[in-house]
């Protein structure tokens, strides 16, 4: 009889144990799912990242067309040197002047009227360059915040996980104490181990006093 309890209280102890096992497999499980689901998003994060960073050719660009700006202010430096040059220099100035004299008035008109469309191409080409750069350089710095803002969430989803995953194991850690503090109170546990010490020993009283020889 006392191996049948023995064995009842055995029973008892393993199921406690496998219920605990159950529980921590389960926060295990939790725990796991919430890290896929983290980096679920961060790979989202990342490659929609990667799809703006191909934004990269804006930016390209847009240092192509300073560096082309720079050029064309060099040039018209040049030119205004050459003015200055030309209109300090009478001989220069009349040299010029006399080229244009010996030029036929069709000719003349024909040459007015080329520079007047040259100088229509140069503005144009200023507009559509001041344009191109505006909206470049709107397109850059809204590429480079968005980068930002992706790397901030990223980060908040970095810290996030970090600090669920502390909590899961703290929550684990009061589950293994708590079943350690159920099993030292449990009078169950007491039983098995006042089982293994072996019945204890009766201590007899006797109710009768020793006769007395008169």
């Amino acid at each position: 009889m006392g191996d049948g309890r023995g064995d009842n209280f055995k029973s008892r102890d393993i199921d406690c144990l496998k219920l605990e096992l159950m529980e921590e497999i389960h926060m295990r499980d939790l725990v796991q799912l919430s890290i896929l689901e983290l980096r679920q998003e961060i790979v989202k994060l990342e490659a929609k990242l990667n799809i703006e960073n191909k934004g990269g050719e804006w930016k390209t660009r847009y240092e192509v067309q300073l560096g082309l700006n720079d050029h064309l202010v060099k040039q018209i430096a040049t030119l205004k040197e050459k003015m200055e040059k030309l209109r300090g220099d009478p001989s220069d100035r009349l040299s010029s002047i006399r080229v244009y004299e010996r030029m036929s008035v069709e000719s003349l008109n024909t040459l007015l009227k080329q520079l007047e469309k040259e100088k229509r191409s140069l503005e144009n080409q200023v507009k559509n360059c001041a344009l191109r750069l505006e909206q470049e350089s709107k397109a850059y710095h809204k590429t480079s915040d968005e980068c930002r803002t992706y790397l901030a969430e990223m980060s908040q989803i970095s810290s996030s996980h970090q600090v669920f995953k502390r909590q899961q194991m703290d929550q684990l850690h009061r589950m293994k104490q708590n079943h350690v503090k159920t099993g030292r109170c449990n009078p169950t546990n007491q039983k098995i181990v006042n089982a293994k010490k072996g019945p204890a020993k009766k201590i007899t009283r006797s109710n009768h006093f020793p006769k007395l020889n008169l």
